[in-house]
Parts: structure tokens; C-alpha cells; sequence
């Protein structure tokens, strides 16, 4: 085997790589070999076929499996001793149009290699923290939301205001005909939540129980149900029973409908869940601080591939941001800007830092981990959690997307253990403005 470099620029190498015909054929004839003791053909007893006859009828197959083991083994031995690790899958194929067997095999090999990486000086790196605790008033504005969603309904005379619950039965019709799926009996539907078409739950604002209302709304453009899509219905309605909002009282009976064992204990919690939401967000506001510190202070070389598909993939996503309409990929291309660009080598840039760090000082990712954040991801889909399992299992691609910022996160704790971290209390709102000051960059 011969490697010869054709080119060497910045980071992109390239060679070309020579395998001899002699090197292929015994290749080839050891794998005949290997096989040879088990094969059984018509008129030769079983492992005395001739090696001529094997490699006539099985020649070609195995060579085939010869010449892609060769160039692995090539390529991968060529990558242990340059030390090279390349940005993406080198790009390898063959030179020349007219091979024939017996020829040496020259294939190309191209990839841009991952730059060398200097550790950033961390010791003298120094780091805010922001402390929010959570205050009484923080508390009973959750209880007061708790209050709210244990609410009760209890009847009352005269007319639906919006926020009353209306019980009621009713048939929708399409040209004078009922339609699958348009009525129901004792139906609950609070007035302004939104549940039912735009236009339905207005026109039964003022209505008494004992009502007959019919309800003329159209249904819109963009429905589920094509058939109903833009159509004018009508609903024959009866309201059976009107009935006004109770909340919730603030005490022990409240804490146990959300599982604490008394009003004290459901304030702790409460306390408890807020103050881990603050610590995360205030986490999010360090690391950003953080990262604009490495970016600053660390410069190397970027692969250039990896900087363009970086650039596309933002533009590609800020595009469909913008047009939330268009859901799948029938789209012009999209073109990245400068500002695509300048946000790509910022990230390219950081993710290979971390990604040596990580390498340097063996960050792992445990099983354990790993399972953890599969479960968490799995809640997203109540009903479907085995089959997003298994979907994961068997991607590999998948499991790479929730192994990253996993690793990520890892690589950041280990920096934040190294830096010189000053605590510093604040209230929730100057937290929000801190977030929210990320978001707008």
C-alpha cells in the first residue's frame, strides 16, 4: 500500500492511496482459503472444491469485499499514524474510469481534520452566580394559580357571563344534516376558554338554562375535517344548566388535592420547585457568561464544512421560524447570511472546545444518564413512550441528539468547578431580565 499527499491547506488533506493487484489477489485467495473447508459443490466432496473453481464462481463478490476492506484498513491505519481525526466521513472514491481486475487500485481520500485545540487557562476564570429565593408572595401567586385550576362550578340563576360553565346538549348540521361528530349530551364548556370554533361560545353568552339557541358559526379554512372546512353549520343547542366559577379555598383540603399532606407541606414543595426553576434559569444566565468568555479567549482554525452546514442549518430553522405556515421542505433553498455565518463559527468554535475538553479530561456520558433523559424525553409522549424507545434504540443519530447536550452540560459543570464563582442574590425579576436579555442576543 503507497499514501501520497495531494493536498495539505489549512486544515482540508487529501491523498491518494495504492493498493497493488498482488496485495487484492491474496486478499482474495485467503478468504477462498477460509471458505474453502466448508463449501460443497457438484462433483467435489465437501472442502475439496479447487481454489480455481472457488474463486471463478466467487471471485468477483470477494473481491469486491477485498477492495473495501483494503481501503478501510488503509484509511484507518493512515489516521493512526498522522493522528488526524477528521471533521466529517472522509469523502473516499475511485481514481479513473477504466479499472479491470488486475489493475492496482488508487482511490482518493478527502476530509478536513479536526484542528489542535490548546486547554484555555481556567484557573484565573471567575464567574457570577444569581440567587433568587423564593419569596411568600412568589408562593401564594402559585397557590392562587393552584386555587384556579381546582376550581368548581356551582349552579346559578340568570344569564352566562363569560368564565360561567354552560351544560348543554347539541347537533351540528351541514346543509340541514346532522354531521359525525357534531353533537353531544351534557356537555361542560366554559364561555371564553376557547375549546369550541370561533363564534360558538359567544352566542351563548346571556343564555338561561332551558335555552334553545341555535348557533351559526363557520368552520375554518384550515379544519381538520375536510368537509368541513369553510363551511356554514348550524348547532341546535339546549342549555341544560348555567353555572358560575367557586374557587378553590387556600388550605389543607387544596394541598391534598395536589398530594401534600397539609397547606405547610404544599408551600414547601411549591418553594422547593421555584427555587430549582430560578437555579436553572440563573445556570443558563453563568454558562452563556461563560461561553462568551471561552469565545473570546480561545481562537483556532474551523473546518469549513462544518461551518457551512452549521450556517444552513440556522438559516434553514430561522426561515421556518419565520414562516411557521410551511411544516415539510417545499421550499426555495435558503441561503445564509453574514449573520448565519458569524453565529455558526461561534458555535462550531465552542462545541469543539467542549468537545476536547471533554475529551481530555474523559467526560462520559453513564448509562444511567443517558436512560434518565430518555424517560424524560419519553413523557412527551404519553401513550407512545415504547415506541420512542425503540425508535431511539435503533438510531443512532437519535441517540447522539440527547447525548450531546448531555455531554455538553457535563463538560460546562467540570468549568464551572475550576472557575472562582461569586454568588450573587437578586429577585425573580432581575433573573427575568437576565434571561430574557439572552434570548433577545
Amino acid at each position: 500500500m503507497q499514501v501520497t499527499e495531494t493536498v495539505n491547506e489549512g486544515l482540508k488533506r487529501a491523498y491518494h492511496i495504492t493498493i497493488p493487484a498482488a496485495e487484492l489477489d491474496e486478499k482474495v485467495h485467503a478468504k477462498l482459503r477460509e471458505a474453502q473447508p466448508e463449501v460443497e459443490m457438484k462433483g467435489f466432496r465437501k472442502g475439496k472444491v479447487p481454489l480455481a473453481l472457488l474463486k471463478k464462481q466467487f471471485g468477483t463478490r470477494l473481491l469486491g469485499e477485498a477492495m473495501q476492506e483494503a481501503v478501510d484498513g488503509a484509511m484507518n491505519r493512515h489516521l493512526d499514524e498522522t493522528g488526524d481525526r477528521p471533521a466529517l466521513q472522509p469523502q473516499v472514491e475511485m481514481v479513473g474510469e477504466n479499472w479491470q481486475e488486475g489493475d492496482d487500485v488508487v482511490v482518493s481520500m478527502q476530509y478536513e481534520k479536526l484542528p489542535e485545540i490548546e486547554e484555555p487557562n481556567l484557573s484565573g476564570l471567575k464567574l457570577e452566580k444569581l440567587v433568587v429565593k423564593a419569596s411568600d408572595e412568589d408562593i401564594h401567586e402559585a397557590l392562587e394559580g393552584l386555587a384556579e385550576q381546582a376550581k368548581t362550578f356551582e349552579d346559578k340563576d340568570g344569564a352566562a357571563e363569560e368564565g360561567d360553565q354552560v351544560v348543554l346538549d347539541f347537533v351540528g348540521k351541514l346543509d340541514g344534516e346532522a354531521f359525525e361528530g357534531g353533537a353531544a349530551e351534557d356537555f361542560p364548556l366554559v364561555l371564553g376558554s376557547g375549546q369550541f370554533i370561533p363564534g360558538f361560545e359567544e352566542k351563548l353568552v346571556g343564555a338561561s338554562a332551558g335555552d334553545e339557541a341555535e348557533v351559526q358559526v363557520t368552520f375554518p379554512d384550515d379544519y381538520g375535517a375536510e368537509h368541513l372546512k369553510g363551511r356554514d353549520v348550524v348547532f341546535d343547542c339546549t342549555i341544560k344548566a348555567v353555572k358560575a366559577p367557586a374557587k378553590a379555598e387556600i388550605d389543607d383540603d387544596l394541598a391534598k388535592q395536589f398530594g401534600a399532606e397539609d397547606l405547610e407541606a404544599l408551600k414547601g414543595q411549591i418553594r422547593e420547585r421555584l427555587e430549582s426553576e430560578y437555579g436553572n434559569a440563573a445556570r443558563a444566565v453563568m454558562k452563556r457568561h461563560l461561553l462568551d468568555v471561552l469565545d473570546e479567549q480561545v481562537s483556532f482554525d474551523l473546518p469549513p464544512t462544518l461551518v457551512d452546514a452549521e450556517a444552513r442549518q440556522i438559516a434553514h430553522q430561522l426561515w421556518h421560524e419565520d414562516n411557521p405556515d410551511v411544516q415539510g421542505h417545499d421550499h426555495p433553498e435558503i441561503e445564509p447570511t453574514d449573520e448565519h455565518v458569524k453565529l455558526a463559527e461561534r458555535r462550531v468554535k465552542l462545541g469543539l472546545l467542549l468537545a476536547e475538553l471533554g475529551r481530555q479530561k474523559e467526560v462520559e456520558v453513564t448509562d444511567a444518564e443517558m436512560t434518565q433523559a430518555l424517560m424524560n424525553q419519553a413523557r412527551q409522549y404519553p401513550g407512545q413512550e415504547r415506541a420512542f424507545f425503540e425508535f431511539v434504540q435503533k438510531n443512532p443519530q437519535a441517540q447522539q441528539q440527547i447525548r450531546a447536550p448531555l455531554f455538553e452540560d457535563k463538560v460546562v459543570d467540570y468549568i464551572f468547578e475550576m472557575a472562582e464563582v461569586e454568588e450573587r442574590e437578586v429577585d425573580k425579576d432581575a433573573l427575568k431580565e437576565a434571561v430574557d436579555k439572552l434570548e433577545d442576543e
